[in-house]
């Protein structure tokens, strides 16, 4: 409506601005005419205008009653429904009211009862503590009654009990082990007996007995004095340059050479026999002779490894590793020749593996390397399995072989057939009879452990250590130990030989178990 108005407005203007135009330029020509004709076209145009006016007044009219009325149906649309609202606050704080009362009514029941439950536990409480007095007398008046019946304590009779159960379990145990050993023993016993019977008749080895002593004859007592020389400088040149004990007095036209050393004293007595043949007995000339016999034993040894591996036939070898093995005829170990040992074990490992599919001459050269570390123990601290695994590594050889070194002692597992023929070998050439020598004292004493070790089990009658203590033999009373039980304490008796004596090989635990019916006719 007021654009209209505008409108109106705007046109009235433009045309009296117009007309005034018209009337000035009509003025001129006939100005009365225009003029008349210019007030009849304002008056027309303020009718217009006026009613224009008119409508637009009309129209905002209708415009205003119209957003009245939609007001007041907001309004009270807007009124009824905040009453609505307000009923329901109304309604639901009734509800919340009612709901309140009811729990702290239910609350206080509640709460009556537990009161009342708390008065019963209280009288309960005290009522058990009674029952449990009474109880615990009635079980003390009753294991009185049992302790005087049975003729023992309470603990005496949980010991009886525990030692019934650890029967029962003994034998179950022992029934289970049992079972299973034979099974084991059926499957290996004839292809390990076919092996070792085959590995030790084919190979027979000699023995060797070392001793701590060397003797060098001589023609005539009077060159002991040469030997001794003036203010004793040919013996002190000697035993220094030598590194042994020479002991001229003892023996009548002899002389002893006394080392631990095998290859020291095989120099030094190879070196005064060289000195006496010469007659030319002086500290410059023993010291030439000296330098000539270790030049000679250096390559006596190394010729000597090369030919034992050209007769073996395991390959190429380090010389270094060739002069070692050489070496190993002057050590030994308990009174057993190491070159000698190293021997059979080469044998009968490759002999071993070949009969159970594995690689002979991998066997054979670790056999033959497996105690190559005993050459290096005099002249390096350490012990010889340290010391060959240390060598064998440095010149490259096999893992198997390095694994046979550390295995032969225990060091490490076996992760192969040949190191277990390797070790399997070394055990029957260091046990088998006459071997080795050992001291009486040490050798006496380890009997000894083994058959009071034997002794100390219950049920054990007698124990004999047999086979120069590389066998016991256990016997048992057949009423206190049955034939389960006995596979057991074998095992029991093996472990403790194990953890407690120190022996080379290995000792054979033998229970035996005999039941005997004896009956008179008369």
């Amino acid at each position: 409506m007021l654009n209209e108005i505008l409108i109106g407005g705007s046109i009235a203007t433009v045309s009296g601005i117009v007309g005034f135009f018209i009337s000035k330029k009509l003025t001129s020509a006939n100005f009365d005419i225009y003029t008349e004709q210019a007030k009849a076209k304002a008056s027309v145009i303020e009718n217009e205008a006026h009613m224009l006016l008119q409508k637009s007044n009309l129209k905002a009219k209708e415009i205003e009653l119209e957003a009245t009325k939609q007001y007041e149906s907001a309004k009270d649309k807007a009124k009824a429904d905040l009453h609505q609202r307000e009923d329901d606050v109304i309604r639901k704080e009734q509800s919340f009211k009612r709901y309140k009362q009811n729990e702290e009514k239910r609350i206080h029941q509640d709460s009556t009862k537990i009161k009342a439950k708390l008065v019963d536990l209280e009288r309960n409480e005290k009522s058990i503590n009674s029952l449990k007095q009474n109880y615990e007398k009635k079980i003390g008046e009753a294991l009185h009654a049992m302790e005087h019946c049975a003729g023992m304590t309470q603990d005496e009779a949980k010991e009886v009990l525990l030692e019934k159960i650890e029967e029962k379990s003994r034998s179950e145990i022992a029934h289970i082990v049992r079972k299973f050993e034979e099974e084991a023993k059926q499957e290996g016993k004839k292809k390990a007996n076919y092996i070792l019977a085959q590995a030790t008749s084919r190979f027979a080895g000699e023995f060797a007995q070392e001793r701590l002593t060397n003797l060098v004859h001589l023609d005539s007592d009077e060159l002991k004095g040469r030997i001794i020389g003036k203010e004793g400088r040919n013996i002190k040149a000697l035993e220094s340059l030598l590194g042994v004990d020479i002991n001229i007095d003892d023996t009548p036209n002899a002389i002893l050479v006394s080392s631990f050393n095998l290859y020291r004293r095989a120099i030094a007595t190879k070196t005064l026999e060289l000195l006496i043949e010469d007659g030319r007995i002086q500290p410059a000339r023993i010291e030439d002779i000296f330098s000539k016999v270790t030049d000679e034993f250096e390559s006596g040894i190394l010729a000597e490894g090369e030919e034992l591996i050209a007769d073996m036939e395991i390959g190429v070898m380090h010389p270094e590793l060739v002069k070692l093995i050489g070496k190993l005829r002057y050590r030994a170990s308990y009174g057993q020749n190491a070159l000698a040992h190293t021997l059979e074990v080469a044998h009968l490992a490759g002999i071993m593996a070949a009969e159970m599919g594995g690689d002979p001459i991998l066997a054979k050269r670790a056999g033959l390397l497996h105690d190559i570390g005993k050459s290096l123990t005099h002249d390096h601290d350490g012990n010889h399995v340290d010391l060959g695994a240390d060598i064998c590594n440095r010149y490259n050889e096999h893992s198997v072989v390095i694994n046979a070194i550390y295995a032969h002692h225990g060091h490490e597992e076996i992760e192969s057939v040949e190191c277990g023929a390797v070790c399997a070998a070394d055990a029957l050439s260091a046990a088998r009879p006459g071997a080795r020598r050992e001291v009486l004292e040490s050798f006496l004493k380890r009997v000894t452990e083994i058959e009071e070790i034997a002794s100390s089990h219950t049920g054990v009658k007698q124990a004999f250590a047999i086979n120069a203590g590389r066998e016991v033999r256990v016997i048992v009373n057949a009423t206190l130990v049955n034939d389960d039980e006995s596979i057991l304490m074998a095992g029991e008796i093996a472990k403790e030989i194990e953890e407690k004596v120190q022996y080379p090989g290995d000792i054979k635990v033998n229970v035996i178990r005999e039941s005997r019916a004896v009956v008179y006719a008369k």
